[in-house]
């Protein structure tokens, strides 16, 4: 599998040029990196298209990776110590430390891995992925990369870009069910982890955000 024909977690997508991506393209390729490559952050709520919206951004961008925040998801038996288990994807549930040193080595060394997070698995995995040498353009992409709060708000001076993708919550309900239906959850188990997990934490984020460089509204996000 190369680039050519698939995105990093295997979406197909067109070979040639996606023109509803090109200003944002645009936007990505005069943007000036402050260290050794452009650290570019996309942020919005649980389901908002972050992860499909990186994709097509690095399978369009030469020299590019997608590096996800869900690869810093704390182990479920470290939640569940602490009583947060049900809260996975709170802001709490990460380990902010070990990905903002993430963030800050990829500014400036030549090769970096970075852990992934297998869905299915309900876990990271270690080293999942590799920033090489030649990679000039970083995709981060989560929830919380633009988020005003004690320690992730750290992270806004750090990038080269941030873009913010916003969605009705009606239409993230929606996306959310079909996640977690599609993951074998019955339909009354995920309505309870969107209403008790998912939409407060698209709540929080949406009630404490730091400005950001782009922001596409959901036409937009339909557009592209």
């Amino acid at each position: 599998m190369t680039k050519d024909d698939h995105t990093p977690t295997g979406r197909a997508f067109a070979r040639h040029p996606d023109p509803m991506l090109g200003p944002l393209i645009q936007r990505i390729e005069v943007t000036a990196p402050k260290g050794r490559r452009r650290l570019i952050a996309i942020a919005g709520p649980p389901a908002s298209g972050k992860s499909t919206l990186a994709e097509r951004l690095s399978f369009q961008l030469k020299n590019s990776v997608v590096v996800p925040m869900d690869g810093f998801h704390l182990e479920n038996a470290i939640l569940q110590r602490r009583g947060l288990l049900r809260r996975k994807g709170a802001p709490e549930t990460f380990d902010l430390e070990g990905f903002t040193q993430l963030i800050r080595r990829l500014a400036v060394a030549r090769e970096v891995t970075f852990p992934i997070f297998d869905r299915v698995a309900d876990r990271a995995v270690a080293a999942g992925g590799v920033v090489t040498a030649a990679c000039d353009t970083v995709l981060v992409e989560g929830n919380y990369l633009m988020f005003d709060a004690p320690g992730w708000r750290d992270l806004s001076p750090i990038w080269d870009l941030s873009i913010r993708l916003t969605l009705s919550e009606q239409t993230l309900e929606r996306r959310l069910q079909a996640r977690w239906t599609g993951l074998g959850f019955s339909d009354l188990d995920a309505m309870r982890k969107i209403s008790c997990n998912d939409l407060p934490n698209a709540q929080r984020v949406a009630a404490c955000k730091l400005p950001c460089d782009v922001t596409l509204s959901e036409t937009d996000i339909q557009k592209q």
